[in-house]
């Protein structure tokens, strides 16, 4: 019984088990990296004394589930694992419309990426690795054991590649925010003409295509087609599309790990299932995890004195000069982080910086840009015994937020319930 067989197995009793990261766990992958060396592979079995631990039973030195209440600490693995006792698994990772920036946290992984080189076949990594579409297509259905991808589905490659992968791996990662919520590629869907005004706007009207369709194609200006012969045969680009989607609204998505990008403690967090599950045997955790996240928002990991002032007008970082130790929001600067999700520590916070709410929200709300707002509006002087925000004011002090949907939409319009820009007919 093999790695994939393992995992149908684990995932049809419902298995909810995870392993200790501690010095006894350490020694076994150890001593079962070192036996690999010496003896023919062996199957990797699930230890019978984790069969009963459920995710709720998880402490904070592990796996940062979403029902933990904080993130454990960084786990690092260090090289010279060897090859695993069941032999190497195939890992393929891809990259959608994102701006690549998820790949390169993969390779920050210092000593991880070691790890994942003894363990697996990279059979898939545009970044680092050269793989073929033809041999991902050639493979058999769930032959690949994780395919981690990145980024939104922007155009007819990515849903192309999305779907393949998806056919032919065991499990699939949602990895980063634009892969989760749609993040920055999204905003796209609010373009009123779709990718038709888009093309246009790229090509035609920004300065330096403007002047190069000025300068070079005055009569015709030239914007890339689907398709076009040459002399060499026929050329074709991908269709771009009207909307973008998030991951899981084109395919079954397995795991989820938010982050523009994810840190590095998340990285780490996924490594050591993927290790503790090739090495050791170690079911995986239930499907639908949030790897990295905690059930508590952003500003519950804030350390900022929060004294809930109330707002008048709201400012940039730039424009004051920031109180370090002050709730950001209390100081007039907004901050999505009462409606973001906790897990990165405050990090941006930290440092005089605003959350911009790249992990998502909470499990307890849907639309992150109504939370968000209906946050930012309860710290207006409204209140009954101090009357003194009429709607006009209220209309003012919105007023200064220079992108409102840029601001609260940021990364999760493809998760949003406006999901597009419209025009009522009979309006001005």
């Amino acid at each position: 019984m093999g790695f994939l067989d393992i995992f149908k197995k684990n995932k049809a009793k419902g298995a909810k088990v995870v392993k200790n990261v501690d010095a006894k766990a350490d020694k076994v992958v150890k001593d079962s990296g070192a036996k690999a060396k010496a003896a023919k592979p062996a199957v990797a079995k699930a230890p019978a004394s984790c069969a009963a631990k459920t995710a709720t039973s998880v402490s904070a030195s592990q796996l940062p589930f979403s029902d933990l209440v904080e993130p454990g600490p960084l786990v690092t693995y260090k090289h010279g694992f060897g090859t695993p006792p069941g032999g190497k698994i195939k890992l393929a990772i891809y990259w959608a419309a994102a701006c690549g920036g998820c790949d390169v946290s993969i390779l920050d992984s210092n000593d991880g990426v070691l790890t994942v080189g003894e363990m697996a076949d990279i059979v898939m990594w545009p970044i680092a690795a050269d793989g073929k579409e033809k041999d991902i297509e050639a493979m058999n259905d769930g032959e690949i054991t994780v395919s981690i991808i990145s980024g939104a589905v922007r155009n007819s490659e990515n849903e192309h590649m999305v779907k393949l992968l998806r056919k032919k791996s065991a499990i699939v990662v949602c990895y980063g925010t634009c892969a989760c919520f749609g993040g920055s590629p999204a905003l796209a869907n609010l373009v009123k003409g779709g990718k038709d005004e888009l093309l246009d706007y790229v090509y035609r009207k920004t300065p330096s295509t403007a002047n190069f369709q000025a300068d070079y194609h005055k009569d015709k200006a030239v914007i890339p087609q689907v398709s076009t012969t040459v002399s060499d045969g026929d050329l074709s680009l991908p269709v771009l599309y009207d909307t973008v989607k998030t991951l899981d609204q084109v395919i079954d998505v397995d795991y989820f790990v938010p982050g523009c990008p994810p840190l590095q403690e998340s990285i780490s967090y996924l490594l050591k299932a993927v290790a503790d599950f090739v090495y050791g045997g170690v079911a995986l955790p239930p499907k639908g995890t949030n790897v990295g996240v905690v059930t508590r928002t952003l500003c519950d990991q804030c350390s900022r004195r929060k004294e809930f002032r109330r707002i008048t007008k709201i400012v940039e970082p730039h424009e004051i000069d920031v109180d370090p130790e002050l709730c950001l929001m209390d100081q007039g600067i907004l901050c999505l982080g009462p409606a973001t999700v906790g897990g990165c520590n405050a990090r941006c916070t930290s440092v005089g910086q605003p959350c911009r709410g790249c992990y998502g929200p909470t499990a307890a709300v849907q639309e992150q840009g109504a939370s968000a707002l209906t946050a930012i509006a309860s710290l207006f002087p409204v209140i009954d015994d101090d009357a003194t925000c009429g709607e006009g004011e209220i209309i003012d002090i919105m007023s200064t937020i220079k992108d409102p949907l840029g601001y609260f939409y940021a990364f999760t319009m493809g998760k949003s319930l406006i999901k597009r820009s419209v025009t009522e007919k009979g309006g001005k």
